[in-house]
């Protein structure tokens, strides 16, 4: 049975079989997430995204992690001195096996944020055809995959909740997820949870607090 629990914001962990995938693992999550990975994938540079110094350390002290990642995340890691091999660049179209999951690259940009602001690239991960993790981008999977559970975004300065909702209804989960939601407070939250959960059109909604697990098939 594989379980998927939430480590804060965007950062979710995939477990199997004593195998643990980590996802995102940024400085506004709880990186002891990082303490049992046996992978990592991040889906672009931004610091909530990706915990650099922290993800260094972890390759440093656990030999057998792998890390997946756009170049522009590998480029910031220490990898040529830490962990020759075990960090990979990854681009839209790439599929491999991390940690015992089967991963396939989508995607390609950040949303934008505004003309100003240089975008970065961003990809979407779906694994084992079952569990799509955006990043900050509303990369739909494609058209032959039915997404079990959708990691969806619900705050940032690239998105409104109108765009989310539109996204849920695209890729119509099973279940939505909602990720990315640190700058929300309690109220903010709420309305988040309200709006997606009753607009999305999918059959679940549930958010995940600290430790929460939810199985998947």
């Amino acid at each position: 049975m594989t379980t998927l629990t939430w480590w804060g914001h965007a950062c979710v962990r995939l477990e199997r079989s004593g195998s643990s995938l980590v996802i995102d693992p940024g400085t506004f999550s709880d990186l002891s997430v990082l303490d049992a990975a046996d992978a990592v994938l991040v889906t672009h540079e931004h610091p909530d995204h990706v915990a650099v110094g922290q993800l260094d350390v972890a390759l440093a002290t656990r030999s057998h992690l792998q890390v997946w990642a756009p170049a522009g995340v590998v480029d910031l890691l220490d990898a040529s001195t830490v962990a020759p091999g075990r960090v990979h660049a990854v681009q839209a179209g790439e599929a491999f096996t991390a940690a015992g999951f089967d991963v396939v690259v989508l995607g390609e940009w950040h949303e934008l944020i505004h003309v100003d602001v240089p975008r970065v690239a961003n990809v979407a991960y779906l694994v084992d055809d079952a569990v799509l993790h955006p990043g900050d981008s509303f990369t739909l999977p494609p058209a032959t995959t039915s997404v079990d559970v959708l990691l969806a975004p619900v705050s940032g300065p690239w998105l409104k909740l109108a765009e989310v909702i539109d996204y849920v209804r695209a890729v119509h989960p099973r279940l939505v997820v909602p990720i990315h939601d640190a700058p929300l407070n309690d109220i903010g939250t709420a309305l988040a949870d309200r709006l997606v959960a009753s607009l999305g059109g999918s059959p679940g909604y549930r958010r995940l607090g600290s430790g929460d697990e939810v199985a998947l098939c």
